[in-house]
């Protein structure tokens, strides 16, 4: 039977690993043009391995190019893959596939509407000791898995633009969701930053899966030695890859078996049998078999919709840093939060589950946006703003460092909080910001005024153009500029009957109140 002939492959993106990929395509007789932002770069390697530097409009426009493979920068790869697939190209794009869960879920669907190949450079998926280790454990050798540890350890090469769990962890993910063969029920957290602000160096990473198994993850750049180790342990034996080791050692199986002497357990050793395996480079499995699906229209063994369960286990596991409890992956009902295209999300920002964000938002480091919360268009956060549960901020809201919103909270459209008290263009004045913090449950209306350093209280409403300059009590109504008090609001919003607040119930709701000094209490 005659090989089909190797699609023409273009790669954008030739830095640290692209070039890598670039041999691979090379060797294998399928590149066909270098697209990179760096010119130098771009027609060093072009002349290289004897292609033409081409730009992507190009790239895409030519009906001989059947397929990218995209090592640009990880908050490129979204917009560069749906350009390609809209241009019925096919895609192989580096770990990890995008930056949020709903853009892997469209390019997923876009890539099935159009009849083309995606899939996701989960390298480790494609060594041949895992692909033993996953014939092994599909085939019961060792029993029921109980659990999975993963450590990929090293020292450097350290990372601005991303932390240690999305430049190391990726791989490590696609791994043990494919030895469970299902997502987890939970995620749980934690993580360390030495040497920068809000860039992990290390990350501890646990999932609980349905059934009772559950693995761990711990990746790190900042250790003394290198170190790349899958330990898988059933109910009738265990299994270490360790990429570390020579070729004869790297899958060994351990038969070790557990005795009972009464009540106690005692463990039984046995010597570990190393399984014989094809030496051949990972990169070149994972490129081979891109190519072979693109020929054949086979679906690849890590395609989109494997990229996403990834990038869901990513985020779950940022939540759970931010908030340092459990997550469930995607929220409880399953579904991540939605973040518009035209939206920018900066890597330590964080989106909870179910929450929206829409055209144009710009989350800053260090931000936090909490679960089914809602960010109209233009919207401005951060750096290191916090925002609860369930709050709708409407377009045109600015929050500057400082800022924090607990749950529930409503701002109306253009609503401006300041970060300091007497701004001049001329001065800096970033070591006088003050906090402010609003209340759960309170309502700004649009357009008015929250002055730096004061408190909005629970279920407080501040009126539309007002210009508060003090603290607001829990369920005051505040109106006009200076923002006064104009009675009291229930929990539901309406107002209390005037006259009426050492003993109220709401006309709309029913909830009843009563007075004591200044404050308003529920009855």
């Amino acid at each position: 039977m005659q090989t089909p002939p190797r699609p023409h492959v273009a790669l954008v993106g030739c830095g640290y690993w692209g070039k890598n990929i670039a041999r691979v395509l090379h060797d294998g007789g399928a590149l066909a043009a270098i697209v990179d932002a760096n010119p130098n770069t771009m027609a060093s390697h072009a002349e290289k391995f004897g292609v033409p530097a081409r730009d992507l409009k190009a790239v895409l426009a030519d009906p001989a190019i059947a397929a990218l493979a995209i090592a640009s920068p990880a908050e490129t790869h979204f917009g560069i893959a749906r350009q390609a697939l809209e241009a019925g190209k096919h895609c192989f794009v580096e770990k990890p596939l995008t930056l949020h869960i709903d853009e892997a879920g469209e390019l997923s669907r876009l890539a099935e509407d159009r009849g083309r190949v995606l899939m996701v450079g989960h390298l480790l998926r494609y060594h041949s000791a895992f692909t033993r280790l996953t014939e092994l454990v599909q085939a019961g050798t060792l029993g029921k898995l109980r659990y999975v540890y993963s450590s990929r350890l090293n020292f450097g090469k350290f990372r601005r633009e991303e932390n240690i769990l999305w430049s190391f962890a990726p791989h490590d993910i696609s791994m043990i969701l494919d030895l469970f063969g299902t997502e987890p029920v939970e995620v749980l957290a934690t993580g360390e930053n030495f040497l920068q602000k809000e860039v992990y160096d290390l990350t501890f990473t646990h999932m609980r899966f349905p059934g009772g198994g559950s693995a761990h993850i711990f990746v790190s750049w900042l250790h003394p030695f290198k170190e790349q180790k899958l330990v898988v342990v059933g109910d009738r034996g265990m299994m270490v890859f360790n990429d570390g080791e020579p070729w004869d050692r790297k899958l060994l199986v351990y038969f070790h078996e557990v005795s009972w002497d009464g009540q106690y357990p005692v463990p039984v050793r046995t010597e570990p049998v190393p399984e014989i395996l094809d030496q051949a480079e990972p990169l070149e499995t994972e490129i081979r078999h891109f190519l072979d699906c693109v020929a054949t229209g086979a679906v690849p063994r890590t395609d989109g919709r494997e990229g996403r369960r990834v990038l869901k286990v990513l985020w779950a596991a940022e939540e759970s840093i931010a908030v340092g409890r459990p997550v469930r992956p995607g929220g409880a009902e399953g579904a991540g939060p939605t973040i518009h295209s035209s939206a920018f999300v900066d890597r330590d920002a964080i989106v909870g589950a179910g929450s929206r964000v829409w055209h144009n938002v710009h989350l800053l480091p260090g931000t936090r946006i909490g679960r089914n919360c809602v960010l109209g268009q233009n919207v401005m956060a951060g750096p290191d703003v916090t925002v609860g549960d369930g709050c709708k901020i409407q377009n045109n809201v600015s929050l500057y460092k400082g800022v924090t919103l607990e749950e529930g909270v409503f701002c109306g459209p253009s609503c401006v909080f300041t970060n300091v008290l007497t701004p001049r263009a001329k001065v800096d004045r970033r070591s006088e910001f003050l906090p402010t913090l609003v209340k759960r449950g309170a309502t700004i209306g649009a357009n008015a005024t929250i002055l730096c350093g004061v408190t909005v209280g629970e279920y407080a409403l501040v009126g539309a153009g007002a210009v508060v300059t003090r603290d607001v009590p829990p369920h005051a109504i505040v109106l006009g500029n200076p923002a006064r008090f104009s009675g009291f609001a229930c929990r539901c919003g309406h107002r209390l009957p005037k006259g009426e607040w050492d003993r109220a119930s709401c006309p709309v709701c029913g909830l009843g109140y009563r007075r004591e000094g200044k404050l308003l209490e529920t009855l």
